[in-house]
Order: C-alpha cells, then sequence, then structure tokens
C-alpha cells in the first residue's frame, strides 16, 4: 500500500501543478489471484483473463480512492494491441487521451489482459507505455522499475558494472548487453526496456528508467534531476501518422526490394515502386502496413501499401507501364514514400 501511495501522491502533485499524467499501471492479475484465492500465478490464459477480470476493479477502486483524497478524477483505459493497430481506432484513443488529460482527470492504462490473446498483447508494460507515450504525444516517459537504470554490465553479476547516467542513442553495443545472460528477452527485463526506449525515443519522447523507490522524487524528476538512465529523443521524431505506421500497426506481411529499390528508398527518399519488388509474402489488402526489408533479410522500412498483395505479386519487378497493362488501371507507387517510415538510412 504505501508504494501505491507514494506514486499516487507524486502523480498527483504533477497533475496538480497543471502538467497532463498519465499513468501505465499493472498488478489486476496478482489482485485477482489475492482475491480468488490462488497463490501461483496461472499459466493459462482463461485463468489469467478470469484473474484479471476480477482484479481490474479491485485495482481502480484502490486508484480512485486515493487519487481522490487529492482532489483528483481518474479514468480507466483498457487496451489490446488491437486498438492501435487500426488507424480510426488508434485516432480515437488519441481523442480520448488528449480530452481526459484537458478535463484535469488522469488515465490510468492497463492491457486489457481479460479479452487480450497472445497475437494481440502487448506482452509487457515497458512496450505498453511506450507505445501510450507516442499516442499521446508526450514529452518523457518514466519507467520504474527493479533496477536504478541502465549499467555498463550487469551489475547482478558484476559488481564492477557502473550506472550510464545518459544515453545519446540506442546502438548495437547496448542491445548486445541487453540480450546478455539474465536480461534475454524477459518480461520487465532490460531487453524489453530498450525496446520500449527505441519506440519512444523515434518518436521524439525522451525516456528515464530509474528504481521504482524513486516514485517519491518524481517531480524532482520532471525537473531535470538527475537519476538513473536518461535516453535522449531523436531531434526529428516521427510524427502523426507517421507514428502509426512505424509502432502502432501490426505488419500484415512483407514486401523484399532489391538493391535499386533499396537506395531509391534510403538515399534518394523516393517511393516504392513494383518494378524494385522481389517477392511478397502475407495476404495483405490495400492499405494495410507491411514490412519492406532487404534480400538479406535487413528491415529497412515499414509502409502503408497501395496495392494488395495478390496484386503486387502479378506486378513485381515490372515498370509502371507494363504494370499497369496486367492490372488495367494507372499505376504510381506500390508504397508512397509519404506513408513510409524508414528504419535506418545510408550514409
Amino acid at each position: 500500500m504505501n508504494a501505491f501511495e507514494t506514486l499516487v501522491r507524486a502523480v498527483a502533485d504533477l497533475s496538480n501543478a497543471g502538467l497532463g499524467v498519465v499513468l501505465v499501471s499493472s498488478g489486476a492479475i496478482a489482485a485477482g489471484m489475492s482475491r480468488l484465492g490462488w497463490e501461483k500465478r496461472p499459466k493459462a490464459i482463461p485463468l489469467k483473463q478470469a484473474a484479471a477480470a476480477v482484479g481490474q476493479p479491485l485495482l481502480m477502486h484502490l486508484y480512485e480512492k486515493l487519487f481522490a483524497e487529492y482532489g483528483k478524477t481518474v479514468a480507466q483505459i483498457l487496451l489490446t494491441r488491437e486498438d492501435l493497430a487500426v488507424r480510426n481506432r488508434y485516432v480515437n484513443a488519441q481523442n480520448t487521451f488528449e480530452t481526459l488529460i484537458n478535463q484535469g482527470a488522469i488515465p490510468i492504462v492497463n492491457e486489457n489482459d481479460t479479452v487480450a490473446v497472445d497475437e494481440l498483447k502487448f506482452g509487457d508494460n515497458d512496450t505498453l507505455s511506450a507505445q501510450v507515450a507516442a499516442l499521446c504525444e508526450a514529452d518523457l516517459l518514466v519507467i520504474f522499475s527493479d533496477v536504478h537504470g541502465l549499467y555498463t554490465n550487469d551489475p547482478r553479476v558484476d559488481k564492477t558494472a557502473k550506472l550510464i547516467p545518459e544515453v545519446p542513442a540506442l546502438t548495437d553495443e547496448l542491445w548486445a548487453k541487453a540480450q546478455g545472460a539474465g536480461s534475454r528477452r524477459g518480461t520487465g527485463g532490460m531487453y524489453t526496456k530498450l525496446l520500449a526506449v527505441d519506440i519512444a525515443t523515434q518518436t521524439g519522447i525522451g525516456v528515464i528508467i530509474t528504481h521504482s523507490e524513486e516514485q517519491k522524487r518524481l517531480k524532482e524528476i520532471i525537473a531535470g534531476a538527475s537519476v538513473g538512465t536518461f535516453f535522449y529523443p531523436e531531434k526529428e521524431g516521427l510524427k502523426g501518422k507517421s507514428r502509426w505506421v512505424a509502432f502502432g500497426a501490426c505488419s500484415s506481411g512483407t514486401i523484399t526490394i532489391d538493391e535499386g529499390a533499396k537506395e531509391a528508398l534510403l538515399v534518394q527518399g523516393k517511393s516504392l515502386l513494383p518494378g524494385g519488388i522481389v517477392d511478397v509474402q502475407g495476404d495483405f489488402l490495400k492499405g494495410d502496413v507491411v514490412v519492406i526489408e532487404a534480400e538479406d533479410g535487413e528491415i529497412l522500412a515499414r509502409g502503408q501499401t497501395r496495392f494488395s498483395a495478390e496484386e503486387l505479386l502479378k506486378i513485381r519487378g515490372l515498370n509502371s507501364l507494363e504494370a499497369a497493362k496486367v492490372l488495367g488501371k494507372e499505376i504510381t507507387a506500390a508504397v508512397h514514400r509519404n506513408d513510409l517510415v524508414l528504419f535506418r538510412r545510408d550514409a
């Protein structure tokens, strides 16, 4: 209870100071397990969903009671991956968050474990928090954890490991260390936190990872206190629809392109034409978001396709005139530059 009270007090103080705050919380399944008398966390999805269904109102009742002591109104928002995957639902969610914040309410977000299945789950609260931060066009994401930040090595096995106070950009070396022993892709591990950092910083949002014991210093952290590890946002972060294309939408397939098309995308900033397409995987439709990769498997971009997979298979490798004859309609781009988000650029 003390941890909840500390967090609520810190968040309420920020909100009462006029800042828009969104809280991404967890604990619904644990709360439900306690009420149901379960000692061991279930593995079966239906049991997890049942525990979440019981635990969600308990969790929200606690938040509502504690925030009310500071005169704050809370709102519950339950999300699944599918809620962000569909463009109009993504925009609707944005509008809901904006309205609640403008009204002085504090949105409390959790994954909708009562209905989510593995294919439509965010997977962990780190990723969920980054997706919500991008959705809300936040200025800063603060991740409270059981570690004090990013270290030069795993502090659990290397006592000489030192805290890294600032990270200008994510490097291959940092990714390699995050995937090392003790943290490999485990829920809540450093790898998942870097995935969250990657989403947030690419959308122009700074990220702080620090220990949960620092929750009481949230106001100082927002003011710039040196706590944990700060990850600098990219100067030209993704905006608007590009955020959804890059991180909101679920990929419906893959388009493999040749070296010429790769250069056109990465170096020349052009659209993807049918002539540069080597292969098409998936059963996607016009308007779906697809991954664009090189022939060696390197992921280059994500984009909203202007043709279905069936159509692209018919016109791959053809120039625009040839493709127009095959489909019986004018051909411009397979994926237009305005609907593309690149994941790397050649120097």
